[in-house]
């Protein structure tokens, strides 16, 4: 937890590497202070078919998803955090877009909570 998705078009990788694009996004949630850094988790989709608007050419989005929790102005942070981030790699891009939404702590679970050892139901168990 937390995690960050992000979808992008083909083309974006000619402009950036993964990486980048990962990194961007790690270290922009990493530096709102709102998750230990060994939590957070980033993967990327690019997608070679796709339609968008007349004349817009790319896009880019992230989903994140965290632990319920967070107010809803750390989360408008977090969105922004990550959208600046991400602007500054991609200036020219048709469209990037970040929403960040709530897992339900009632009906998450991990690994570490079905551990019979984690009494606590400590979501960090073992790691």
């Amino acid at each position: 937890m937390p995690h960050f998705i992000i979808d992008c078009s083909q083309d974006i990788l000619q402009q950036r590497t993964p990486d980048e694009l990962m990194d961007a996004v790690y270290k922009a949630a990493d530096g709102t202070g709102l998750f230990a850094p060994n939590d957070i988790k980033v993967r990327l989709q690019p997608y070679q078919y796709y339609k968008l608007g007349t004349g817009k050419k790319n896009f880019l989005h992230v989903f994140g998803y965290i632990m319920q929790g967070r107010n809803t102005e750390q989360k408008a942070d977090l969105s922004k955090q990550i959208c600046n981030q991400l602007s500054e790699l991609l200036p020219d891009i048709s469209f990037l877009s970040v929403n960040i939404n709530d897992f339900e702590a009632a009906t998450y679970s991990n690994k570490a909570l079905i551990n019979p050892e984690n009494s606590d139901q400590d979501r960090h168990f073992g790691l």
